[in-house]
């Protein structure tokens, strides 16, 4: 089931993501009414997925490629239960990029933010 990451969640997400993705095989996918739908790459192995708040940008990282996704709008990530299968990223043209997984991710539990005491 697909679910929307708030935007000021990304950074931390792709973070925590990409420690349990690097060497995963990833396809990118971009489909947009001008273009269709195109493969990009095909299951190249995964270095990882970064925002930059700063820049306004997502750079999803493949072995030979960097994938650039300038202005993103949404991030919706295909998981059941602890299992994730896909990142789709709708960019400020309303063009999808569907990262895929070749075999989906088993997510560990994300860390708990520390409570001071007092």
């Amino acid at each position: 089931m697909a679910r929307k990451l708030e935007k000021s969640d990304w950074r931390t997400y792709f973070d925590f993501l990409s420690k349990g993705l690097t060497g995963k095989r990833a396809e990118i996918e971009v489909a947009s009414l001008e273009l269709g739908d195109q493969i990009e790459t095909e299951y190249l192995p995964l270095i990882g997925i970064t925002y930059d708040p700063k820049d306004d940008i997502i750079e999803v990282a493949l072995e030979g490629v960097d994938h650039l996704i300038p202005n993103p709008r949404e991030v919706y990530v295909e998981q059941e239960g602890m299992v994730l299968s896909s990142v789709e990223i709708i960019d400020g043209t309303g063009a999808k990029q569907i990262i895929v997984l070749k075999d989906p991710l088993m997510l560990s539990a994300p860390p708990q933010p520390v409570k001071k005491a007092g």
